[in-house]
């Protein structure tokens, strides 16, 4: 049997934008712990977008978020002997977190120099509903819309 739920943790607000979002995504960004190296990234990220494009470099980061957020993915469901992909919908939350991830693992893949460009020019593109993040959504949706017929193991 499974215990009790894990309690929510409080997340505070970053300190350039005071948004929650933005904290989200610079604690993913960071490694070992160098949690202001992330935040240089992040901002310098913003304000490279700003500089090519000519727009606000947070509304993009938003537009980018809510581009990659995937509607619906695919979890195991064993039903007798046999392992079914059964697709359902996704958590607003667990929306949240998967496009994070799915951002910052693309631009990590990307070929230029510097982080911060990778990840300006990741959000750029997945603003623009392009990009390898947008990909990986897509993928995701294909899969639940290829396993439909398993939708009626959903528990």
């Amino acid at each position: 049997m499974r215990r009790r739920r894990a309690p929510e943790r409080e997340i505070v607000p970053d300190p350039k934008y005071g948004s929650t979002i933005a904290a989200k995504f610079i604690n993913n960004l960071m490694w070992d712990g160098k949690k202001s190296l992330a935040q240089k990234i992040f901002y310098r990220a913003l304000e490279y977008i700003e500089e090519k494009t000519g727009k606000n470099g947070y509304e993009v980061f938003e537009k980018a978020i809510e581009n990659v957020k995937p509607k619906i993915e695919v979890r195991p469901r064993r039903v007798g002997g046999a392992t079914y992909q059964v697709p359902v919908e996704v958590r607003p939350k667990r929306q949240l977190s998967l496009a994070i991830k799915w951002i910052i693992k693309a631009a990590r893949q990307r070929p230029e120099r510097r982080m911060f460009e990778r990840l300006a020019n990741e959000l750029i593109d997945a603003s623009q509903n392009q990009g390898a993040a947008i990909k990986i959504k897509e993928n995701t949706h294909k899969m639940a819309e290829a396993n439909r017929v398993f939708a009626h193991y959903k528990w």
